[in-house]
């Protein structure tokens, strides 16, 4: 990505609040270098910078994902717990939750595949809540090596992605939604089942948002 991609993507980012996940928000960001454009990037430039059609998007996506996770290692505070973490990075979901949905259905869409023959593929997603999973995992527990560990990682992971999902539907009641599950998962010390409880459940449900958001027909 060049230098301009990159400080273009950057001022993208606030109006994501507004404009959503958009060619549009990449376009505007223009408006808001020290010294502005008197245009918005015609969608042509857009295309250059950031990649055709919903790929621009996409890449868009990507940067909040890796903003939202760079946030998390530097608003981390000693001493706080593995809940008190994923509740800060749910809390970075709230100005842009309405727009979500959308940008999940875009990277569960972005199979290199035809769409027949695999029109939502999970890999994205899953990605997403371990990356999030580890980069928690790390602020509580930096020099942690047992195997144990990873696989409470694992856990982890499925229980957030359920978390993010409960969030969408319901946004207040989503940090009380999240201590329970932890606390189930603490109480049944059955972590490797409980990933596969929480995938199953997590990714049934992505599908449905998905199928409704309007990117896939």
């Amino acid at each position: 990505m060049t230098t301009t991609s990159a400080k273009l993507l950057k001022l993208a980012l606030p109006l994501i609040r507004t404009h959503g996940f958009t060619r549009d928000a990449l376009s505007l960001s223009v408006l808001s270098l020290p010294t502005p454009l008197a245009h918005p990037l015609p969608d042509a430039s857009v295309t250059a910078l950031f990649g055709p059609g919903d790929d621009a998007r996409r890449t868009l996506v990507h940067a909040w994902l890796d903003d939202a996770k760079r946030r998390m290692k530097e608003e981390a505070a000693e001493n706080m717990g593995i809940g008190d973490v994923l509740k800060a990075r749910l809390r970075s979901n709230e100005p842009v939750l309405e727009h979500l949905p959308e940008a999940f259905a875009l990277l569960a869409s972005s199979s290199p595949l035809p769409l027949p023959l695999l029109p939502v593929d999970p890999t994205p997603i899953i990605k997403h809540a371990a990356q999030v999973s580890n980069q928690a995992c790390w602020i509580v527990h930096s020099d942690a090596r047992e195997s144990s560990w990873y696989t409470r990682r694992a856990s982890i992971s499925a229980i957030y992605l359920a978390a993010e999902l409960h969030q969408l539907t319901s946004p207040k009641t989503a940090p009380a939604f999240l201590d329970s599950l932890l606390e189930n998962a603490e109480q049944a010390g059955k972590a490797l089942d409980e990933t596969t409880l929480f995938a199953n459940y997590v990714w049934k449900s992505w599908r449905g948002i998905v199928k409704s958001s309007g990117v896939l027909v």
